[in-house]
């Protein structure tokens, strides 16, 4: 039994305005809408949709994951250390680390 190979050459338009782009190449251009931007509470609570009570308790006071967040400790947050200081966040790292833990955080 002898099997057919059929060819076809096929042109797909792309809308005028729109550019085709590979998924690594999306990845990337999200990865930089991030890079030199820094978050405050407000910008945190709207990304994780959670209340800064909320944030603090599940995510920035426990100790396993305070060790890595904590900028004395090398990390990527700002913790106020008086009153009138404000939370401040490295806004890529930060997305990152809520990506990879989700499930620890939210377990």
């Amino acid at each position: 039994m002898s099997q057919q190979t059929l060819s076809v050459q096929l042109s797909i338009p792309i809308p005028e305005g729109s550019v085709l782009i590979t998924k690594i190449e999306l990845q990337e251009l999200k990865q930089l809408e991030l890079t030199g931007v820094y978050w405050n509470m407000k910008d945190l609570e709207k990304r994780v949709n959670r209340s800064s009570e909320w944030i603090k308790e599940n995510i920035l006071y426990p100790p396993r994951f305070r060790k890595i967040l904590d900028a004395e400790q090398g990390g990527f947050v700002f913790y106020p250390k008086s009153k009138g200081q404000t939370w401040s966040f490295q806004a890529s790292k930060m997305a990152q680390f809520l990506d990879q833990r989700f499930n620890q955080i939210f377990s």
